[in-house]
């Protein structure tokens, strides 16, 4: 069993993560307004990787025989000025996430949890690709602001592909 405090924060962490799954399909859905199916796929792929990061986390506390407590999932914003906005929006909510799972590392040391600090370790590694991949897309879509260059962005971002991630191999 985990202590009382980090079972909060784990099960604060799951409502997050999905919370940012509820984000990424808003985003896809305004996306898809605006005609770039490609984009909002890419964006899709980002709600199921973030759903997979919640159930990771829930199947952890109920490994560790504790009940989850999950919180409310508040209306992500829905509409958005641009795509540029939407991956800025994104950048930042990346490194929120980042920080939230920082948080919940450093008081798995403060709790001498070890097994809890090891298994933050994936996230750790996880959020700095999260951080990259909407870095790496913010910098694409200001490159490319124009709607022609926008067209053929939209065409690379549609051929990402959803992967299970190994935590969840053989669990779902």
């Amino acid at each position: 069993m985990v202590d009382k405090k980090m079972l909060k924060a784990l099960s604060e962490q799951v409502t997050k993560e999905f919370y940012s799954a509820y984000l990424y399909m808003s985003m896809a859905s305004y996306l898809e307004d605006k005609v770039l199916p490609g984009i909002a796929k890419w964006m899709r792929v980002q709600a199921q990787e973030e759903s997979c990061h919640a159930l990771i986390i829930f199947n952890y506390i109920c490994e560790q025989g504790c009940k989850a407590e999950l919180g409310a999932i508040k209306a992500p914003p829905s509409d958005f000025k641009s795509v540029t906005e939407v991956f800025k929006h994104t950048v930042e909510h990346e490194k929120l996430v980042t920080a939230s799972i920082h948080a919940i590392a450093e008081l798995a040391i403060a709790l001498k949890d070890h097994a809890t600090k090891q298994f933050l370790e994936w996230f750790i590694k996880e959020q700095v690709e999260e951080e990259n991949s909407s870095e790496t897309m913010l910098r694409q879509v200001v490159r490319l602001e124009d709607e022609k260059a926008l067209f053929l962005l939209d065409k690379e971002a549609g051929a990402r592909l959803f992967a299970l991630p190994l935590p969840l191999v053989g669990k779902i």
